[in-house]
């Protein structure tokens, strides 16, 4: 008698080699689907099973990163900027990255290769301080937006909350003229929805979210909507294409700041993507607390009758000058309120506040913090542990703050950089000799870091005597530390120390340190 088979059992697929070996001799073809049946059943890693029971209706799919992302984004998007509005949480872990990565902005230190360009330290010196100060007028001016709105830390601060909000933004450099102003540069940012496929066009695989890609995945165009897709006041869509470099000097004409986790993968995704439904619910949960604690309140109280419609309601709540449609059942004070037989009074207590709530809210915000690499005592900005458990959530923001900053550098700040040095040198505001002839020596002149905002300190005297120990122990500068621990630049706060102390001594408000005994005897012997 033929034994019945399990219906639990995973489908096997046969490949044409299983095919042509069961074709020519069947045992064969039976052992091979055995032995490939005992691996799916058995196989190496238990997070693999398809039998188990916690796992059999686990269903996964091996798509690419576009045919994951792409599908899902417009509705990711959408809902990410929901929480940022309407979400406590949401909208403090995204301005809690905001804050401390870009924060009041990244400064520029031009740090030119001295070698390559043979230039002496002074010579050096006085180039970078130059290029600084001429950057500090393209930058801190509102005249480099093309809406003359925002300075440029302004929009470093909106791009990158952008980039966490929507995954990805775009920022174009057109040229414009403005009377007074010496560069035609300007940054245009483009918010993600607008860079889309023209007229719903379907994806292909050299043109997927609006963006044109050759064989090798690079970006050649952009296609860009003329007016926000969910701009109710703009006519029916157009698109503009716009070229992803230009064809003369090779420099972009636009600034893709995306961070892609998946080789092939042309948009980004928001970074509360993977917590949106936790934050939802939390939301939800948080309001539906809050009403319960506001209904709890209200002393309401409940008549409660054996027989339907005994209670008389003709002069109950009723005051002078009222009709019976306005009676207000309320209590009052020492009021006796006569009851029918079978009726009694019993009021309601919702029991709230949970004094659940807070625990497990914290359970949930610890996960959260998890994924947002935001430790969770930031996240709720509540520090309530020792000043060891402090510090060390806040050098773990910091591992994260520095990498970001790194990474906001690379991908945004060092492109504008260099397109504005291209403009300065063509100009003749700033003297670079060999720049459009070597590669090299551009990258030379190129050189350069952005520092912002330094990390909080929860012991500023133990900082300090850390970074003088450190500076004494020849593992850092002076420079590197004035740049952590207060984010001066030693370059310029070293003359001014030396003028401060000179004008100090003149003024007679400190004296100079007495000469030691052997200099004053003259002959280097002691008295």
């Amino acid at each position: 008698m033929l034994k019945e088979v399990p219906s639990n059992l995973p489908k096997i697929k046969q490949s044409f080699v299983d095919k042509a070996v069961s074709f020519f001799s069947p045992s064969a073809g039976v052992k091979r689907l055995r032995a490939k049946l005992a691996l799916e059943l058995l196989g190496s890693y238990d997070g693999a099973s398809k039998s188990r029971r916690s796992l059999k209706e686990w269903s996964t799919f091996g798509n690419d990163a576009d045919s994951d992302i792409l599908p899902d984004l417009e509705t990711l998007r959408e809902r990410s900027r929901d929480l940022v509005r309407n979400n406590p949480l949401a909208s403090g872990a995204i301005k809690t990255k905001v804050t401390n990565v870009v924060g009041t902005g990244l400064r520029l230190q031009a740090r030119i290769d001295r070698d390559v360009l043979n230039l002496s330290e002074e010579q050096a010196d006085e180039w970078e301080k130059a290029v600084e100060r001429e950057w500090r007028l393209f930058w801190e001016s509102k005249n480099c937006d093309i809406a003359r709105t925002c300075n440029g830390h302004s929009l470093t601060r909106m791009v990158y909350q952008q980039q966490k909000e929507n995954g990805d933004v775009f920022i174009l450099m057109p040229s414009k003229t403005v009377t007074g102003f010496p560069y035609s540069k300007r940054l245009q940012v483009i918010e993600a929805d607008r860079v889309c496929n023209a007229d719903s066009t379907a994806d292909t695989e050299t043109l997927s979210g609006g963006i044109e890609k050759d064989e090798n995945g690079a970006p050649v165009a952009y296609h860009i909507m003329n007016s926000h897709p969910g701009n109710t006041m703009a006519t029916i869509g157009t698109w503009t294409k716009v070229q992803a470099f230009g064809a003369k000097t090779g420099l972009r004409n636009v600034i893709h700041l995306y961070n892609p986790t998946r080789p092939g993968q042309t948009r980004g995704v928001p970074d509360l993507a993977s917590v949106i439904e936790p934050l939802k619910q939390l939301g939800r949960y948080t309001e539906a607390e809050i009403m319960a604690a506001v209904i709890s309140g209200f002393f309401t109280v409940f008549i409660e009758s054996e027989v339907s419609g005994s209670f008389d309601y003709s002069n109950f709540g009723t005051e002078s000058g009222q009709s019976a449609s306005d009676k207000d059942y309320k209590l009052g004070n020492g009021m006796i309120v006569e009851l029918g037989a079978g009726e009694k009074i019993h009021d309601s207590n919702p029991g709230r506040p949970n004094q659940a709530f807070d625990t497990f809210v914290q359970a949930i915000l610890r996960q959260i913090g998890a994924s947002l690499e935001i430790p969770f005592e930031i996240l709720i900005k509540h520090f309530t542990a020792s000043y060891s458990a402090s510090r060390a959530a806040l050098l773990e923001l910091w591992k994260y703050v520095m990498s970001e900053r790194r990474w906001l550098a690379d991908n945004f700040l060092k492109l504008i950089y260099e397109i504005w040095m291209h403009e300065a040198v063509s100009l003749g505001r700033i003297s670079a000799p060999g720049f459009y002839a070597d590669p090299g020596i551009r990258a030379a002149y190129l050189s350069c870091e952005f520092v912002g905002p330094t990390k909080g300190q929860i012991d500023e005297l133990k900082e300090v005597k850390a970074a003088q120990a450190r500076v004494d122990g020849g593992f850092s500068t002076i420079a590197q530390e004035t740049a952590e621990l207060t984010g001066g630049d030693w370059e310029r706060n070293h003359p001014q120390q030396v003028k401060e102390r000179k004008k100090r001594l003149d003024g007679g408000l400190i004296e100079l340190p007495p000469e030691p005994a052997e200099e004053r005897n003259g002959n280097n012997q002691p008295e």
